[in-house]
């Protein structure tokens, strides 16, 4: 079975919200023309100021406020 193919994964949308120490990313894919799916990502800045991939874990009132309308947006993608 052949593994993942970064070349057949097509994104159809994809928005950041940023905030004092990190910036969450929603996007939308689609994998080899496949049902385009839902991403949410979390970078967090380093002390150089550049942005490193993290879990995205658990959302401050403050990100969930951010991110909501992205998430209504990126449905037209879906």
């Amino acid at each position: 079975m052949p593994g993942f193919d970064k070349s057949l994964d097509k994104e159809l949308y994809s928005e950041s919200a940023e905030f004092e120490r990190c910036r969450i990313n929603v996007a939308v894919f689609a994998y080899n023309e496949g049902t385009p799916k839902l991403q949410i990502t979390r970078e967090n800045k380093n002390a150089s100021g550049e942005y490193t991939f993290t879990k995205l874990g658990r959302m401050t009132k403050e990100e969930v406020e951010a991110v909501l309308p992205l998430i209504e947006k990126s449905k037209e993608k879906l």
